[in-house]
Parts: structure tokens; sequence; C-alpha cells
């Protein structure tokens, strides 16, 4: 009974899980299949199956890239992540996730293939009109340590329901460490779902395309 109604609730608030920014855990026995493109600094592919409700296991591609393309990453990883907290409350919902795993990296600059480490976290707050999350992933091995900072937050024209179409406007703030952008890149972004079906898609204040797509089933 508890389950099903945190699935519910996830259902009124629009929750759908994602990457980079929406949820790492989708719903029990659900698979998340997500794609991004990250205005050619990162581009990731995540696909996660979570047999209960509070996790899920899987694993991902990610790549790389400074803004000089004098450094590239190539990660393959597999990884679980873990929904630590959930608040159910009148009209909003949070949550806290961690995550974790291992995979293997390449680079233009260093020989080989190397063992790779992945760990992070992510905060967020939403109502029907109001989004907001703070999410810190790190890669590392012995070769290179980068770790990608992003804060997001939305707002919704109007409030919508489960089976109906969502719109949110959002405005990112995105860090990377281990010198691959200086600065902080942001973003506006339009965001569109409905039902199990996710996209993303704006421009940074470089006039660089940014893009992210999600469907659950």
């Amino acid at each position: 009974m508890k389950l099903k109604l945190s699935w519910a609730a996830c259902m009124l608030l629009g929750s759908l899980p994602p990457s980079v920014a929406a949820k790492p855990i989708a719903f029990a026995k659900g698979t998340t299949v997500m794609a991004e493109y990250g205005a050619g600094t990162m581009n990731e592919a995540q696909l996660f199956y979570a047999p209960k409700y509070w996790y899920s296991v899987g694993g991902g591609w990610l790549e790389l890239k400074s803004e000089d393309g004098q450094k590239q990453r190539h990660i393959t990883y597999v990884r679980g992540n873990l929904l630590t907290k959930r608040w159910n409350l009148p009209g909003a919902q949070a949550n806290i996730f961690v995550w974790g795993g291992v995979g293997r990296a390449t680079g233009n600059d260093f020989e080989g293939s190397t063992l790779s480490r992945n760990a992070g976290f992510q905060a967020d707050y939403e109502t029907r009109r109001l989004y907001s999350s703070l999410r810190s992933d790190l890669q590392e091995s012995d070769e290179f340590s980068h770790r990608i900072d992003t804060v997001q937050l939305g707002w919704s024209p109007y409030a919508h329901d489960y089976d109906t179409l969502a719109t949110w406007i959002v405005v990112q703030g995105r860090q990377y460490t281990g010198d691959l952008y200086k600065g902080t890149e942001t973003a506006l972004l339009v965001r569109l779902f409905k039902g199990r079906t996710w996209l993303e898609f704006g421009a940074t204040t470089d006039g660089k395309f940014q893009a992210m797509a999600m469907v659950n089933f």
C-alpha cells in the first residue's frame, strides 16, 4: 500500500526519473533509457532498471571534451542508484539520491584504458509549478578527475496532470572541474513531458545547443 501511494504521488507531481536533472530511479520494475547532448562538452547515454522503487542498477556511456579540444574522455560504467530519503508533502515532493559505480575509461592524453570510479548525489524539490535540483557527479581515475555540478530551477506556466502535456521553463547552471570548461555554463531550456516520455532542449548563453530525451517503460 505504501508503494502504491508513493507511485500515485509521483504521478500527480509529474515526477519522472532521468540523469543529468530528473531522477535516477523510475518506479518498481521500471526501466529508464536516457540520452543527453550537453552543448558539446558532455554526451551521455544511460539505461537503468529498478527492481524496487528505492534503487536501480544499470550502466552508461559518457563522453567529455574540453573547450579547446585538448582533453577527451570516453567512459563506460556500471552503477547503482539509491533513494536515501523522500518527503511526500502536501502538494510537493522532495528527494535525495546517491549513486556509485566503476568502469573503464580512455583519453587522448594517456595510453590504453584505466579503471574509473563514479560517485554522486542529487537533491530535488518540486511542486506542480516549481522545480529545483542540485546534482553532483564525479568521474575519476588514476589519470583524471572530473566533477560535474548542475543546478536547475524550473517554472511551469500551468499545473499539469499525469496524462496531459507538461511544459517547463528551466534555467540551468553547470560547472566542470578538471579543466574542461572555464566558469559556469548557463543554459535556458524548455522541458516537455507526458506520461513516461520526456524531452528537454535549449541553448547555452554561448549559443550551443543542448538536449536530453528520456523514456520510462
